[in-house]
């Protein structure tokens, strides 16, 4: 019966419900909205990284993690192809790559620049590197030997076009000093900068003869889904570390993505309490203003032998209702908006360290929704109780005289 009376007082009150709802309802759909911008970030900024540079997960020797950017070529992987083999059957991996890192200097002929270089297999790296652009030229394929990938920043730093000859000079693993002539096959952009500005990429053969092995020093896995990262990781390091060897995520490889969701996260927090405040403030307010006018209403039940307590039940229960009704109904206009914004794609500006803009969405992310739900129904539900306690302690004369 009191909940039926709750139900009815809600749409009796259509006006001063409406304003409740609203406030509610605004919480939700920004709360949603903002959160779903910041995963679809998160997302696309990983994938980048991925599919830019650094795979979904590394294996090397722990020193090459800990301190080979100097000298990565010191810390190669023993019984590559034994490694190769017992990480490819595992679940979830859609191709296993070898890569040999060095550092050298790269020579037109009139200026030497120092650079960082890793040795690729083309064929496979192809299915990786979906995040490259290639500027100008081609990318290296199967069949190349002599060919290297060079850097925006670099070749705008060396004026080096497609078909420019270059001179790679680096250390071999003996420590003897080794050159090796090459020709521009294209100029790419990746999701780094920095990188992009002393990077070249040349065939893995090309980069085992320039150093005197025939080993590599990173294998990179590319698995079929991202989601799958820290399953495969597990299991990968499970065999890998009886071998000596390192395991690697993505996320464990990018202090700048690291960094960026902790930025962004605490950013979304601060939003969360304001947005908090802000549907607490205007629900009390609505309730407030409903609970003074209603005053004779509660003198009235009270007389009629009603106690404080049920009318402190009543108004919770109609705070519950609106918080039912606000929070669905916010729900469904921001997966409305979501959808819509999405179709359309919001374009955004590089981030910092980066030349590349992307096109944003707005990601409906099932944790968030929850998280949201909980939030808007908790504040509104709060927001009612220091005017039902009001509405308590009013004496049944007092609210009579008020409704006279």
């Amino acid at each position: 019966m009191r909940f039926a009376l709750a139900i009815r007082n809600v749409f009796r009150h259509r006006a001063r419900s409406g304003m409740t709802l609203a406030a509610i309802g605004f919480g939700v759909v920004a709360l949603i909205l903002s959160g779903g911008f910041v995963h679809d970030l998160y997302r696309q900024l990983g994938e980048s990284i991925i599919h830019s540079q650094s795979g979904h997960i590394q294996v090397a020797r722990p020193e090459l993690f800990a301190q080979g950017s100097r000298s990565p070529e010191k810390y190669r992987i023993p019984d590559l192809a034994g490694v190769e083999s017992s990480l490819a059957p595992l679940p979830g991996v859609k191709a296993v790559m070898a890569r040999l890192g060095f550092v050298g200097l790269l020579s037109n002929g009139r200026t030497d620049f120092p650079i960082i270089g890793e040795g690729v297999e083309p064929a496979k790296e192809a299915d990786l590197t979906t995040s490259v652009t290639i500027l100008a030229g081609r990318a290296l394929s199967a069949g190349d030997r002599s060919q290297v990938l060079v850097g925006e920043g670099l070749a705008k730093e060396l004026a080096l076009a497609p078909g420019s000859a270059v001179t790679l000079l680096a250390t071999t693993v003996d420590g003897a000093m080794n050159t090796v002539d090459l020709e521009v096959a294209g100029i790419f952009r990746s999701f780094s900068r920095d990188y992009d500005a002393r990077a070249i990429t040349i065939p893995l053969q090309a980069a085992q003869d320039l150093m005197g092995t025939a080993d590599a020093n990173r294998v990179v896995l590319l698995l079929d889904d991202t989601s799958k990262t820290a399953d495969v990781a597990a299991r990968a390091a499970s065999i890998m570390n009886a071998r000596g060897l390192a395991v690697k995520t993505w996320q464990q490889l990018s202090d700048f993505y690291a960094n960026t969701v902790e930025l962004y996260d605490r950013q979304f927090q601060v939003l969360n309490v304001i947005i908090l405040l802000m549907v607490a403030l205007g629900v009390t307010n609505a309730v407030n203003m409903a609970v003074f006018e209603r005053f004779g209403e509660f003198g009235t039940m009270r007389a009629l032998g009603n106690r404080g307590w049920d009318v402190v039940r009543l108004i919770m229960m109609e705070c519950t209702l609106l918080a039912l009704i606000g929070t669905a109904a916010g729900v469904a206009v921001a997966a409305l908006l979501a959808l819509v914004v999405s179709a359309i794609g919001i374009p955004m500006p590089a981030p910092p360290n980066s030349n590349v803009g992307y096109t944003a969405a707005i990601a409906l992310v099932p944790r968030v929704v929850l998280q949201t739900i909980a939030v808007g129904i908790v504040a509104t539900v709060l927001a009612g109780v220091i005017p039902a306690l009001r509405a308590r302690r009013i004496s049944i004369a007092d609210a009579l005289r008020q409704a006279a």
